[in-house]
């Protein structure tokens, strides 16, 4: 079974969001993080060493884990969504706009 994490600012909308979909799959297990002080559940070393696929919402997220986390991004795949920060948390074209974009790789 593979780890998928999902990483955005706050946590609160669309990483939750993602999670929130694929949490129920029998082919992976789901966590989600943010990258700010204020997130719901900040991201850590920990969580990235248990993610074998990382997904970000924007540029910025992967920027931020790699100057923070050098060694445990070092072998992890990150892949940015390009899913901007305009959406509500389950909004109908959030949960089609991540299901979209995470298809191709798992």
């Amino acid at each position: 079974m593979k780890n998928l994490l999902f990483i955005c600012s706050r946590n609160r909308w669309r990483s939750l969001t993602a999670e929130e979909i694929y949490k129920n799959s029998s082919e992976f297990n789901v966590k989600s993080a943010g990258t700010e002080n204020s997130a719901r559940i900040k991201v850590n070393a920990k969580l990235i060493v248990w993610a074998d696929l990382i997904f970000v919402m924007e540029k910025h997220h992967k920027e931020k884990l790699i100057q923070n986390f050098p060694e445990e991004t070092k072998n992890t795949e990150i892949v940015i969504l390009e899913i901007p920060d305009i959406y509500k948390f389950m909004d109908k074209e959030l949960i089609e706009e991540i299901k979209v974009s995470v298809s191709s790789f798992i």
